[in-house]
């Protein structure tokens, strides 16, 4: 099933800028564009804040987003669609299954950079009510690099003469202008931006320098003789980089059940909660670059995973998150006194077992049961007994980190996680065989009516 990409569009512009990237990608990602308060089919909405507009994107996502979904906007839609995903990631939107982001020339959190003349010669335009032909014709032409193609341009046109001219300011004088840098803060997901080497403030030479601290993991695609409006202008190009994107980065890893995931979205979830239950799903970073151990000990800490957690399906890639969790300094709160701290003794551990570790893949069971059981003849950072206490830590951090992603505990039925909202609710009955009328049918057993107080 194609994974679903929500996209907000630009100033003066509406959902159908999306129709030829929805054309093109079908089969592959599922594209609907989506109307912003003062544009398309709703340019008659009341308010066209930026606060209205991300509670709108919100409203609509809770309708729609199911399963596995990615959020992507252009130039404006850009900023609104940080703010979302922001919101998403803590928890305090009621959603869950965000997996990407697809940005075309986007309006970062900060202000965005915009020449005050030009400002002020676009609100101009709407003095004395909507955009005029030549006004829209002049608009088009600053923002493209070369002439659209004929039904391109008429779209074009078409949504600007339609465009709210309150939107249009709301915009210019307040949105563009809004910090949102802090609410939105750093967004750790696959992230793919596109823009164009003609457009001047948000095109391809600036877009690092303005999203690098808030997309760590983002991907920047320079798209040639190309302005401002993406869509529009190479739809075949921006197609082809996002099918190379979801396919590289996003479609990674296993996809919570359709039930679990309205489970986590519902207000038997607190939002703190839920918040880390999405950060935990998002897809792993097939680039990840290890923090505490090298490459090569990252390496054999993934095949030692493959050997405590074998992963029917597509995995988590749980070595790299164990390298996370020891450069954050967490754990389980403990270690044995005759092991060094956690970043040393992975370290140890790693290049002491790496001296036996054999290159057929079918020796290595054999190899870990003898090191775990102390009878390995490794040579190394840690003798024998202290490498199987280390085995000891390892194992435990390599299952938890798998039964941290909600999809395991989804296989696994544990649904311990709703047991918060406001107000607080928890069981009716605690029982082998006896499920509550608010659990998925997963977990099994009779059901047990009512919500305990």
């Amino acid at each position: 099933m194609p994974v679903t990409l929500f996209l907000l569009h630009a100033l003066g512009s509406s959902a159908d800028e999306f129709s030829r990237l929805r054309d093109l990608l079908d089969g592959t990602v599922d594209v609907r564009g989506v109307d912003l308060p003062g544009f398309g089919e709703i340019a008659s909405a009341s308010d066209s804040s930026l606060d209205a507009t991300v509670e709108h994107v919100v409203h609509h996502l809770v309708r729609h987003a199911r399963g596995r979904w990615m959020l992507g906007g252009h130039s404006m839609g850009g900023k609104v669609a940080a703010l979302v995903a922001s919101r998403v990631l803590r928890g305090d939107a009621p959603l869950t299954g965000l997996a990407g982001m697809v940005l075309m020339a986007p309006s970062p959190p900060r202000p965005e950079p915009m020449d005050e003349e030009r400002r002020e010669r676009m609100l101009s335009w709407v003095a004395d009510g909507s955009l005029s032909d030549q006004d829209a014709e002049t608009f088009i032409d600053q923002n493209t690099a070369e002439p659209l193609a004929p039904a391109a341009h008429e779209r074009a046109l078409t949504d600007l003469r339609r465009t709210s001219p309150a939107a249009w300011r709301a915009w210019l004088e307040t949105g563009s202008r809004v910090d949102a840098s802090a609410e939105v803060g750093t967004l750790d997901l696959p992230v793919l931006v596109l823009a164009g080497t003609d457009d001047a403030d948000l095109g391809a030479a600036a877009q690092p320098e303005l999203l690098a601290s808030v997309y760590p993991r983002a991907r920047f695609v320079a798209l040639g003789d190309t302005g401002h409006m993406i869509p529009l202008e190479r739809a075949a190009e921006a197609a082809g980089a996002i099918a190379d994107f979801v396919a590289d980065e996003v479609v990674l890893g296993p996809v919570v059940p359709d039930d679990w995931a309205a489970l986590i979205a519902g207000d038997r979830v607190e939002a703190r909660v839920r918040g880390i239950l999405n950060r935990r799903a998002v897809p792993d970073d097939r680039g990840y670059a290890p923090v505490v151990l090298d490459l090569a000990q990252l390496t054999l800490l993934r095949e030692i995973a493959d050997l405590v957690v074998p992963q029917d399906g597509p995995a988590i890639d749980i070595a790299a998150r164990v390298d996370t969790q020891l450069a954050r300094g967490e754990g389980d709160g403990w270690r044995n006194a005759e092991l060094p701290p956690d970043p040393d003794a992975y370290r140890a551990g790693l290049d002491t077992l790496a001296r036996v570790w054999p290159t057929d893949p079918t020796k290595r069971a054999d190899v870990l049961r003898a090191a775990i059981e102390g009878t390995t003849d490794a040579d190394g950072p840690l003798d024998a007994a202290r490498l199987q206490l280390w085995l000891e830590d390892v194992r435990n951090d390599l299952v938890r980190q798998w039964l941290a992603h909600p999809a395991s505990m989804a296989l696994i039925g544990y649904d311990g996680f709703a047991t918060g909202g406001n107000p607080i609710r928890g069981y009716v009955e605690l029982r082998l065989g006896r499920r509550e009328d608010w659990e998925p049918v997963g977990v099994g057993g009779t059901v047990a009516e009512g919500d305990a107080a």
